[in-house]
């Protein structure tokens, strides 16, 4: 990135958005580092990006596209791109995609969802589009039957299959319970959500011959983030240089981390984007620098994604972990947090989708009766604040329910697993 690049971006924004215009009255007239600039309040710019006269667009909105996204707030905001953004934003991505292993030739399945404003699906097509390697492009979609989907991966010998984890994770178990074979299939590419351990297995089980990497860090709010690198570790990207500039910030200071394995909060300013400027922007996520290369960083998981029950705050990771250290056999491959209200008093339930096959959704009674108690233990160690506040009645106890993977709660819009379902009455 070139100061001009910068200074110019800056100078833009405060000229022709008001909202960047207010968040930065008490600056200099001329700014040129971004550790001068304040960080975006997330609430505060999508309080003044409204659908109808936005305070942070910098000009009308008479030729763009507009995509519905959930930002980092949990709600439906609206972002948009001119079209010579979009083609910047694809092409930028497109070319992250040679990193992954996407060959000339590739047949690639698009399982991500589209429509109802949605970027992903038109993204990813777009992207491959845009390419520096030939590709076939099969525009299948994640809303389709799987009845259908499976038999048209078959037909067209389909190579490489992108979608989110869980809309890959459902394909998968479909693949194994009925026993059909896709050996054509040599690369998964998942992206939209984190991939855990235990979606790994049941992919492999699926796709045995099959590598699984990240399709890249995106999203439409924020914009390019991060290319795939090379490696065991599909959590490692690299900054999409000349095109965005990403900063790891402390939790606490808000000062720039610069040292390798501290974390930090993912902050991004977008080059490219001007109709709707993206500066020092919360991407929702926290990660470390690797050091294994110039603008190396690891994903470590979305900032606040947990639920509070009770007294008690518990994040997905913590479950996460605890499946994993006490599931020796390896007999999850999916979890979600449920939260529910009984009796005066909130409950926690670790919904534990098991390997598709099994008669009783899961290892036998008594050996599941056990995984669930181990786990329990497990979850109740790190987060001793939870049985605590069971023996002082202020929750109910830890429970488990046992799931198949398609029985898991996805978000009906974008086919995401929802991590947290908070079944609570509200007022």
């Amino acid at each position: 990135m070139s100061a001009q690049q910068l200074t110019d971006l800056i100078r833009f924004a405060r000229n022709n958005s008001p909202y960047y215009r207010e968040l930065y009255a008490s600056l200099p007239p001329h700014v040129d580092r971004l550790t001068d600039l304040p960080v975006v309040d997330q609430q505060d710019f999508w309080a003044a990006n409204t659908l109808h006269d936005s305070r942070v667009l910098t000009g009308p909105l008479s030729e763009a596209t507009v995509y519905k996204t959930g930002g980092t707030t949990g709600s439906p905001k609206f972002s948009v791109y001119t079209r010579d953004e979009w083609r910047t934003f694809v092409t930028a991505f497109g070319q992250g995609l040679v990193d992954t292993g996407l060959r000339p030739g590739h047949r690639v399945a698009d399982l991500f969802y589209a429509g109802e404003l949605y970027a992903s699906f038109l993204f990813v097509l777009d992207s491959l589009a845009h390419a520096p390697v030939d590709n076939v492009r099969l525009p299948i979609g994640g809303g389709a039957p799987l009845e259908s989907t499976i038999p048209t991966l078959r037909d067209l010998a389909a190579q490489v299959l992108t979608g989110t984890p869980t809309t890959l994770c459902r394909l998968a178990e479909q693949v194994v319970s009925s026993d059909v074979r896709l050996d054509a299939v040599e690369l998964l590419l998942f992206g939209g959500e984190a991939l855990f351990d235990d979606q790994r297995r049941l992919l492999a089980a699926a796709f045995p011959g099959a590598e699984v990497r990240s399709v890249g860090y995106a999203s439409v709010d924020a914009g390019l983030l991060g290319r795939p690198v090379s490696g065991s570790d599909a959590r490692v990207h690299r900054a999409f240089s000349p095109y965005a500039v990403v900063e790891i910030l402390d939790d606490s200071t808000g000062e720039p981390i610069t040292e390798p394995g501290r974390p930090g909060r993912v902050v991004v300013t977008s080059l490219f984007r001007r109709l709707m400027p993206i500066i020092r922007y919360p991407a929702g996520d926290r990660a470390e620098w690797t050091g294994t290369g110039p603008g190396h960083f690891r994903i470590l998981g979305r900032a606040e994604e947990g639920v509070r029950v009770g007294p008690v705050s518990l994040y997905t990771q913590d479950a996460q972990d605890a499946v994993a250290a006490a599931d020796t056999a390896g007999h999850v491959v999916g979890m979600q947090l449920v939260v529910r209200r009984w009796d005066g008093r909130d409950g926690l339930v670790l919904r534990l989708a098991t390997t598709p096959g099994d008669e009783a959704r899961g290892p036998v009674a008594g050996d599941r009766a056990a995984l669930a108690e181990a786990v329990v233990t497990e979850l109740e160690t790190v987060r001793p604040l939870y049985p605590d506040s069971v023996r002082a009645g202020f929750v109910h106890p830890l429970s488990v329910e046992w799931a198949r993977h398609r029985d898991l709660a996805v978000n009906p819009r974008t086919g995401k697993l929802v991590r947290v379902l908070d079944e609570r009455p509200t007022a």
